[in-house]
């Protein structure tokens, strides 16, 4: 069973949300959001972001630490995808006790 298919502990869900707490971090993990399954490599995350080599390369190296960008080596270059099942969990997790303390419309938000 895939590890991202059950719920986030809290210090799970922190590690992921610490992992986005950046305005550099969120932009490299929203681009790869955009590019889907297919990915990008260093080099098209870089010329889209404008980012340093290093100061990417430490970004996700954060956001890979965290689970939020998986890795794939081909050839000679790297494969950066988003996590989506993990991405998933983060939003379910803070969506999860959503309107909990609320007496009826729950489920408004959600519309």
């Amino acid at each position: 069973m895939d590890i991202y298919l059950k719920p986030l502990e809290i210090e799970e869900a922190a590690q992921g949300f610490a992992a986005i707490g950046s305005e550099a971090r969120l932009e490299v993990l929203g681009t790869l959001v955009r590019a889907g399954d297919q990915g990008l490599t260093i080099g098209d995350i870089q010329s889209r972001t404008n980012m340093a080599a290093s100061t990417l390369a430490h970004h996700l190296k954060f956001l890979k630490s965290a689970g939020l960008v998986e890795q794939e080596k081909l050839g000679r270059s790297v494969i950066n995808r988003a996590a989506f099942p993990r991405l998933e969990a983060l939003a379910g997790y803070i969506l999860k006790e959503c309107c909990a303390d609320e007496i009826g419309n729950c489920g408004e938000h959600h519309e």
